[in-house]
């Protein structure tokens, strides 16, 4: 069962590629775009590491991910301005469809859980399940032809542009931090602030330290590795504290972090993008009184289930 699951999320890497492909192919033939060469290639590279990821040998892969580099260092990608949304025909769409449009979005959570929960060997590949399904119910829903299914994928691919891969190298920083040792210095310098063998102090400094460093890195997944090893292990696993409980509160207080910060594009970038927000920080503004709130509760929630 484990392996289908793998094969699977191989498939729906391979979907992603594609997708990547033809954003490549409209980039190229987008004239409304001065730095469309640029654009292809860049999504043409991503194409590429997605759909044959999995073969590629790593010095290959790694050069093509200093292609997407030099790209975005030189300036060379750009917006495009190829689709023009029809205002007028998405009002009447809204009007007819009403709450319906939320449909799809709420199956892909449900059913994502729902698999998960039955299927634990799905973990890996249960999102890309579950936007399978909503995309399914999206069809029959909203009956678009094929030209609008393609056109409204490419616009959303252009609309998140390079913050597309950010969670990929993020999480890839994660490791590197690791392999560098900065867990054991994040260690030293929480030793001169917070006392070692305290369960309230141990708390508050593990719940902290994912906070703060899941806002630098943008992905409390890249923090945990780092944070875990550092201050975890030392100042709560050490002293008595659960280690199921306090790494799952732990990994939520880092979605605390993610709340307050620009560097979870995915999160508070790519929504301004894709509901044209004048507010840059508008999402994280927002978010900043309850990631706050939670944050402490966090510390409690460790403090008297952990211990």
């Amino acid at each position: 069962m484990e392996t289908f699951f793998d094969y699977l999320l191989e498939f729906f890497f391979m979907i992603a590629g594609l997708m990547f492909a033809y954003s490549s192919y409209r980039s190229l033939k987008d004239q409304t775009n001065n730095k469309n060469i640029g654009t292809a290639i860049f999504w043409g590279i991503l194409g590429i590491l997605f759909i044959f990821g999995r073969w590629l040998p790593a010095m290959i892969s790694g050069i093509l991910v200093v292609g997407l580099g030099v790209i975005t260092l030189f300036n060379q990608f750009g917006g495009s301005e190829e689709y023009q949304e029809d205002t007028k025909k998405a009002e009447e769409g809204a009007r007819k469809i009403g709450n319906m449009i939320f449909a799809p979005v709420i199956l892909m959570a449900v059913s994502a859980i729902v698999i998960s929960w039955l299927i634990p060997e799905s973990s890996a590949s249960v999102i890309g399940i579950g936007a399978l399904l909503s995309l399914i119910l999206a069809l029959i829903i909203f009956k678009p032809s094929t030209n609008e299914v393609l056109d409204e994928s490419n616009r959303m691919v252009q609309q998140v542009g390079t913050t597309s891969i950010l969670p990929q190298l993020l999480a890839a920083l994660g490791i590197i931090f690791v392999e560098a040792g900065v867990g054991d210095l994040v260690a030293g310098l929480i030793g001169t602030v917070f006392p070692a063998g305290s369960a309230l102090m141990g708390s508050l400094a593990y719940v902290l330290g994912m906070m703060l460093f899941t806002m630098i890195m943008g992905n409390a997944f890249a923090a945990f590795t780092v944070i875990t090893a550092g201050i975890g292990v030392p100042f709560v696993f050490v002293i008595g504290g659960d280690p199921v409980i306090a790494g799952a509160l732990a990994m939520t207080a880092g979605y605390c972090g993610t709340l307050m910060t620009p560097m979870a594009g995915n999160f508070n970038v790519l929504p301004v993008a894709l509901l044209e927000m004048k507010e840059e920080y508008g999402v994280i503004k927002a978010q900043l009184p309850i990631a706050l709130g939670m944050a402490v509760v966090h510390v409690l929630l460790m403090y008297f289930w952990a211990f």
